[in-house]
C-alpha cells in the first residue's frame, strides 16, 4: 500500500494540481448590436475618412480570459441574453446557443455561487490546505455537479488518503468526455482511475433472499434480493446478512490489492440447517438385543436337554431298584449337570445382552444439531491480474 500511495503522490506532482482545469468549451456569442447614426449624418464623411477606413484592417475580437485565470470559460455560468434594442425594422432574435449538458437544471445564480466556491477552493488547494478545500468542494457540488469541480476535490483528496472517493469523484470528472475539461487532464483523470483500480479490490455481493439487509463492515448496502458492485480497500472485511426468522450470516474475508471477489449470501431457517445423528449406527443396538434373545434362546434348549438327561437317570435308577448307577447312569447324570448351568450361564448373558440392547436403543436416539452455513456453499473462485516489473500472470484463488 504504501508503493501505491508513493505512485499517488507522484502521480499528482506531475499533475500540477495548482491550476484548475481550464474548460474548453464554445462560449456564446453575444448578439450582435447595430448601432444606426445620428440623422442628417449619413453621407457627410470626408474623404479622407473613407479612404482612412479603407486603410485601416479590421481589428480582431479581444481574446477571452487564459487558462490561467480561473475559472474556465466551460465553468462559468449561462448568463441570460440580453433583449436587442428596438430597430427599424426589428431584426430577427439570435439563436440561442443549446444549453450545456452539465449546466441543464442548475440556475444562473447557483452557478455563480458554485463558481466562487470553486475559486476559493483552488486557492485552498494551491496553498496545500487539502480539508479546506475539499470542504469547499463539496459546498459548491452542492449546488452545481461541474466535472472541473469533481476533478479538483479528487486532486484535494488524493492527499488525504481517500482513494475511494477519488475514485468516486474522477468518475463524475469524466461522464462527459473531454469537453468540459481540457484533452490532457482528462487523459490525467483516466489514467489516475485505472491506478486507483489497480490499488483498490473489487468485491460483488449477491443476496437471493428477499427482506434480507446486506452490510458491509456493518454498514448496509443493499436490501435483498439484489447485488452490489464496487471497489473496497485491501484488507479484511466483514459481510453480514440478517432476516427476521432465519439465522444471520457472516463472512469474514481478507482482499488482496487488484481481486475481484464474488461473494454470495443466503440465509437459511433453523430447520434448513439442522441435521440429525445417532451416538451409534442404527442397528447396532437391535443386534445387541437380537445376540441375547439368541443365547437365551440357546439357553432354553440346553435346559430341556438336561431335564431329558436327568429323566433317564431317574428311570435307571428305579429300574434296578434304587442300585448304585452304572457308568452309563452315571454319564447322564453328569451331561444333566452340564447342560442346565451352561443353561443358567446363558439366560444370565443373553438377558444381559437383551437389556443392554434396550438401554442402546434408548441412547441411540436421533440428536439435532446445527451446521454452519458455509457447508452448504458452493467452492468460490477468484481470478485476479498480476502485472508489474516487465511480467504477468494470473491469481486464482479457491475458496471452500
Amino acid at each position: 500500500m504504501r508503493r501505491g500511495r508513493a505512485a499517488l503522490a507522484v502521480a499528482v506532482a506531475l499533475l500540477s494540481p495548482w491550476a484548475p482545469p481550464p474548460l474548453a468549451a464554445p462560449r456564446a456569442r453575444a448578439p450582435q448590436q447595430t448601432l444606426s447614426a445620428p440623422e442628417g449624418s449619413q453621407g457627410k464623411q470626408t474623404g479622407s475618412r473613407k479612404a482612412r477606413d479603407k486603410r485601416s484592417p479590421k481589428v480582431p475580437p479581444a481574446p477571452g480570459p487564459s487558462s490561467s485565470e480561473p475559472p474556465p470559460s466551460a465553468l462559468a455560468p449561462d448568463a441570460p441574453t440580453r433583449p436587442r434594442p428596438e430597430e427599424t425594422p426589428p431584426a430577427p432574435p439570435p439563436s440561442v446557443p443549446p444549453e450545456r449538458p452539465w449546466a441543464q437544471g442548475v440556475s444562473p445564480e447557483n452557478q455563480q455561487r458554485a463558481l466562487e466556491l470553486f475559486q476559493a477552493g483552488n486557492a485552498l488547494l494551491k496553498d496545500a490546505v487539502f480539508v479546506k478545500a475539499s470542504e469547499k468542494y463539496r459546498e459548491a457540488l452542492e449546488l452545481w455537479s461541474h466535472p472541473a469541480i469533481h476533478y479538483n476535490l479528487a486532486l484535494a483528496l488524493m492527499n488525504l488518503d481517500q482513494p475511494l472517493e477519488v475514485h468516486e469523484h474522477l468518475e463524475a470528472a469524466l461522464r462527459f468526455g473531454a469537453e468540459p475539461l481540457e484533452e490532457e487532464k482528462f487523459e490525467y483523470a483516466r489514467n489516475y482511475k485505472l491506478l486507483i483500480e489497480k490499488q483498490l479490490s473489487r468485491l460483488d455481493i449477491t443476496c437471493d433472499t428477499p427482506g434480507a439487509t446486506v452490510l458491509l463492515d456493518g454498514k448496509p448496502l443493499f436490501q435483498a434480493p439484489g447485488k452490489y458492485s464496487g471497489l473496497v480497500r485491501p484488507g479484511a472485511h466483514t459481510l453480514s446478512a440478517a432476516r427476521q426468522g432465519h439465522l444471520p450470516q457472516n463472512l469474514n474475508r481478507t482482499l488482496l490489492p487488484g481481486e475481484t471477489a464474488n461473494v454470495t449470501l443466503r440465509l437459511y431457517t433453523t430447520e434448513e440447517l439442522t441435521r440429525y445423528r445417532r451416538r451409534f449406527h442404527v442397528s447396532m443396538p437391535w443386534l445387541v438385543m437380537g445376540a441375547g434373545a439368541a443365547l437365551a434362546g440357546g439357553s432354553a434348549w440346553m435346559h430341556v436337554r438336561a431335564r431329558a438327561h436327568f429323566r433317564s437317570f431317574d428311570e435307571g435308577i428305579s429300574a434296578c431298584g434304587g442300585c448304585v448307577p452304572p457308568l452309563p447312569l452315571a454319564t447322564q447324570l453328569e451331561r444333566g449337570y452340564l447342560l442346565q448351568s451352561s443353561a443358567i450361564v446363558g439366560y444370565t448373558v443373553g438377558g444381559a445382552a437383551f437389556i443392554t440392547g434396550a438401554v442402546l436403543t434408548a441412547l441411540n436416539q436421533p440428536q439435532p444439531y446445527r451446521i454452519d452455513p458455509s457447508q452448504l456453499a458452493q467452492p468460490q473462485v477468484s481470478i485476479s491480474p498480476l502485472l508489474g516489473g516487465g511480467s504477468g500472470g494470473v491469481q486464482a484463488l479457491v475458496r471452500f
